[in-house]
């Protein structure tokens, strides 16, 4: 079983900052890929950033130049630095896992960003 927490949502301003904190419980932690993903009302829930194992990672086109995944050695935590942020970035944040073929999804935490 994996637990995923996330936390360090809020009210930004356009042009502001947020980092995003996943809290992963779990010994498998470290050799799982991790992901964020985001949903605004209305829309599907698309992948904002993903980070491997290794240290690889992948960014969606919208978010490229603006936001950082990383994940510190020897923590359980996977952080999304959100850099410049957009009214568009305005949506509900997940953190997702997948372990043995299972789906691991966060409670979430909401980002909006006022212009």
């Amino acid at each position: 079983q994996v637990q995923l927490v996330e936390s360090g949502g809020g009210l930004v301003q356009a042009g502001g900052s947020l980092r995003l904190s996943c809290a992963a419980s779990g010994t498998l932690f470290s050799i799982s890929t991790m992901d964020w993903y985001r949903q605004a009302p209305g829309k599907q829930r698309e992948l904002v950033a993903r980070i491997t194992s290794i240290g690889r990672t992948n960014y969606a086109d919208s978010v490229k130049g603006r936001f950082t995944i990383s994940r510190p050695a020897a923590k359980n935590t996977v952080y999304l630095q959100m850099n410049s942020l957009k009214p568009e970035d305005t949506a509900g944040y997940y953190c997702h896992t997948i372990l043995n073929g299972d789906d691991y999804w966060g409670q979430g935490t909401q980002v909006t960003v006022s212009s």
